[in-house]
């Protein structure tokens, strides 16, 4: 199922991970387990975020994909399944 995964990051502790050098390895750590199908960052409330599209197989990956934001960076972590356009057109066709 596809899924967005949204890391708002803790202001305090992105800052030391900057500070230190160790963001870039921190997320490149992330993104190469999730191997999303798209990335975007940016800030969202005026607060770091991530924002991973990728597909979760199953629920259970959720504890590994979610765990390293909350771990590493403090972060709020949001994941909802999505739809891309041709996932909702399939969808509505089924209401009829």
């Amino acid at each position: 199922m596809r899924v967005l995964l949204k890391a708002t990051l803790d202001t305090e502790k992105s800052n030391e991970l900057i500070r230190s050098g160790k963001m870039a390895d921190v997320m490149r750590e992330a993104l190469d387990h999730i191997k999303p199908e798209a990335a975007y960052f940016g800030t969202l409330g005026g607060r770091r975020t991530a924002l991973l599209v990728f597909d979760m197989q199953d629920s259970a990956d959720m504890p590994p994909i979610g765990e390293p934001f909350f771990l590493e960076m403090n972060a709020e972590v949001d994941v909802c399944p999505i739809m891309n356009a041709e996932d909702l057109g399939k969808g509505l066709s089924r209401l009829r």
